[in-house]
C-alpha cells in the first residue's frame, strides 16, 4: 500500500479502502485475543485452582490461581519495553506478529497442561510460566496494533480508525461468555467441570491460526517503511524514549495525565461495577452479568462515535471530559445503583448504624497487593467482615491493648470471640441488612441505565487514547514510547483498583469511600493532562 493510498488517494471514495479495513480487522484480532484470554481465565479461575493447585486448601488454591493471573499483568510493562524496542527497530508488522503468536500459544497450551495430580509441582510452575509469556506478549500487542493502524490511517481519521481497536474489549467479553455458557449448557456441569473447561482455551487455537494467516498477508506500516528506506530508524529506541528528557517527560505526562485516569475510569466503569453489584450490594451473579453485558452492548458504539469526534474537535477535550464527568458523578451513580438494585440495603445503611470500637494501633490499611497478605488483628477481622457484609460503620478509638468490639444498636460483639464469624452476620441480618438483593426489588431498567452511563464514560476516555498516545511520540520511538505508559497505567493503576477500593472502605467504614481512588486519579489526570499534554489531532505523524 502506497503512502498516497494511505493518505486518502487510490480507490478511496470517502470511506475506508479494502486494505484499510483489512489492517484494522487484523490488528484488532490481537486485542480480541487479549480480552478473550482475560475473561476465560478469570471466569474459569475456580477450575484452574482445582486442577493446578490441588495440593493446598481450595480457598488458598483460588488465591494462587489469581496470583498466576496477576503475574501476567505485572510483567506487561516489561513486555512493552522488549517488544516496543523491537517494533521501533525491525518493524511494526513482524513484532506484533510475534506477540500475537506468543499470546495464542500461551492460551492454547493452558488447555493442554496436565494438572497437579499428574505433573506435581511442575503443573503450577508451567501455568505461571505460560501466564508470564502471555503477559510479556500482551505488553507489546496493544502498542503495535495501535501504532500500525494509526500509521495506515489517512490524516484526519486516526481517531476513528484506531477506535475500532477499542471496541474489541466488548467483543472479547461476548465471545468468552457466550462460548463458556454454550459449552456448559451443551455438555452439562459435570462434564464441563471434569474436562470441558479446557475447551475455551483450546478453541483459542482457531483464532490464533486465522489471526496469523491474516497478519502474514499485511504489508509493513508505510511510516516505518519510509523511515527504513531513508535510514532514519532508531538504533536505541529505549534510550531515546526514556533516557532523553524531552521524550521521557512526554511519557511521564502521558502516564499521569492520560493513561492512569483512563485506566481507573475504564476499570471502574466495567470491572469494578460488576464487582460492586455482586460483592458489595449482593446482586445475584447471573442478573449482574446480564445487566453489565446489556450496558456494554448499548455503550459500545460510543467507542467509534467518540473516536470519530476526536478527529473533529480533538483527543484532549473528549478524554478530559470523561475524567471530569467520572470525578463529579461516580458517588451519586454508585449510590443510585444501590438504590435501584438493593433498596433494602440502602434502607439498612441509613437506619442501622454500626460502630467499631478498637485500638487504632491494631487497625491496618488492608491493601492486598497480591491477595495473600494476612490481616489478623481483632480490628482488621471486624472491619474486613463488615465490609464483606456491605455494612457502613463509624470508627471509635479504644484504649491501647483493647480488643475490637462491634456495636450494632444495643448489641455488642467481641471481634476476638471464636463464634464472631457466625454471630456477626446473624446480628447484621437482624438489624435489617439483607443477605442478598431480592430479585423482585431490583429495578433492572434503571440499574442498567446507570451502568450504561458508566460505560459511556469508558468510551469517552478510551476511544481517543490510542490516537493520542501515537501522536505524542515521534515515529522512530513511537512503539516504545506509547506502550510503556499505556501498560503501567492500565496494568498498575487500573489493576490495583479493586484492592485499593477495598482497603479504603475498610479503613473508613463506608462502602462508597473507596471510590475516592478512581475519583482522585481521574482528577490528577484531568489537571496534568490539561496543563502539560498538547492537542495532537492535526500533527504529522510521519515525522521522525
Amino acid at each position: 500500500m502506497t503512502m498516497a493510498a494511505a493518505a486518502g488517494g487510490g480507490v478511496r471514495a470517502g470511506g475506508m479502502t479494502a486494505e484499510e479495513r483489512k489492517v484494522i480487522f487484523a490488528s484488532s484480532l490481537g486485542t480480541v485475543f487479549e480480552w478473550y484470554d482475560f475473561y476465560i481465565y478469570g471466569t474459569l479461575g475456580a477450575f484452574l485452582a482445582k486442577y493446578f493447585f490441588s495440593n493446598v486448601p481450595p480457598n488458598v488454591g483460588f488465591i494462587f490461581a489469581l496470583l498466576a493471573f496477576a503475574a501476567g499483568f505485572a510483567v506487561r510493562p516489561f513486555g512493552a519495553l522488549i517488544f516496543g524496542r523491537l517494533g521501533d527497530m525491525i518493524g511494526r508488522k513482524y513484532t506484533f506478529l510475534v506477540t500475537m503468536t506468543l499470546m495464542g500459544i500461551g492460551t492454547f497450551f493452558i488447555g493442554l497442561l496436565p494438572g497437579y495430580d499428574s505433573w506435581g509441582i511442575a503443573a503450577p510452575v508451567v501455568l505461571i510460566a505460560l501466564r508470564l509469556i502471555q503477559g510479556l506478549a500482551l505488553g507489546g500487542e496493544y502498542g503495535g496494533a495501535a501504532t500500525y493502524v494509526a500509521e495506515h490511517a489517512p490524516p484526519g481519521k486516526r481517531g476513528y480508525y484506531t477506535s475500532w481497536i477499542q471496541t474489541t474489549a466488548t467483543l472479547g467479553l461476548f465471545v468468552a461468555l457466550l462460548l463458556i455458557l454454550g459449552i456448559r449448557s451443551w455438555m452439562g456441569e459435570a462434564s464441563f467441570g471434569d474436562w470441558g473447561w479446557r475447551l475455551p482455551f483450546l478453541l483459542s487455537g482457531v483464532l490464533l491460526v486465522v489471526s496469523i494467516w491474516i497478519r502474514l498477508s499485511l504489508s509493513e506500516s508505510p511510516v516505518f517503511q519510509r523511515m527504513k528506506e531513508e535510514g532514519k530508524t532508531s538504533k536505541r529506541p529505549l534510550s531515546e524514549a526514556f533516557g532523553e528528557w524531552s521524550n521521557a517527560k512526554t511519557a511521564i505526562f502521558a502516564l499521569l495525565g492520560a493513561t492512569a485516569g483512563e485506566a481507573v475510569v475504564w476499570y471502574g466503569g466495567q470491572f469494578y461495577a460488576l464487582f460492586f453489584l455482586t460483592q458489595t450490594i449482593k446482586v445475584p451473579g447471573v442478573a449482574a452479568q446480564i445487566m453489565i453485558v446489556v450496558a456494554l452492548a448499548l455503550g459500545t458504539p460510543g467507542f467509534v462515535i467518540f473516536g470519530w469526534l476526536s478527529d473533529k474537535i480533538g483527543r484532549k477535550p473528549i478524554i478530559l471530559a470523561g475524567f471530569l464527568l467520572a470525578a463529579l458523578t461516580y458517588f451519586p451513580i454508585f449510590k443510585g445503583i444501590t438504590h435501584f438494585a438493593n433498596p433494602k440495603l440502602e434502607q439498612a445503611l441509613a437506619s442501622s448504624p454500626v460502630t467499631v470500637v478498637a485500638d487504632p494501633n491494631e487497625c491496618s490499611f488492608q491493601f492486598k497487593a497480591t491477595g495473600t497478605e494476612k490481616f489478623t488483628t481483632s480490628c482488621d477481622i471486624a472491619k474486613s467482615a463488615l465490609v464483606n457484609l456491605s455494612v457502613n460503620y463509624t470508627n471509635e478509638a479504644a484504649p491501647a491493648g483493647t480488643k475490637a468490639k462491634v456495636k450494632i444498636g444495643d448489641q455488642v460483639l467481641a471481634a476476638d470471640s471464636p463464634d464472631f464469624a457466625k454471630t456477626l452476620p446473624a446480628a447484621i441480618k437482624a438489624h435489617g441488612y439483607p443477605a442478598s438483593a431480592d430479585p423482585n426489588d431490583i429495578n433492572y431498567v434503571m440499574t442498567t441505565i446507570l451502568l450504561w452511563i458508566l460505560v459511556i464514560y469508558v468510551t469517552l476516555v478510551y476511544a481517543p487514547i490510542a490516537a493520542w498516545l501515537v501522536e505524542l511520540f515521534p515515529s522512530r520511538i513511537r512503539y516504545s514510547g506509547m506502550s510503556l505508559p499505556y501498560h503501567i497505567g492500565n496494568g498498575w493503576f487500573g489493576g490495583f483498583l479493586p484492592a485499593t477500593v477495598f482497603a479504603i472502605a475498610a479503613a473508613t467504614g463506608n462502602i462508597y469511600s473507596g471510590l475516592w481512588y478512581p475519583v482522585g486519579v481521574a482528577l490528577m489526570s484531568l489537571v496534568i493532562g490539561f496543563l502539560f499534554l498538547p492537542e495532537t489531532k492535526d500533527i504529522d505523524i510521519t515525522k521522525t
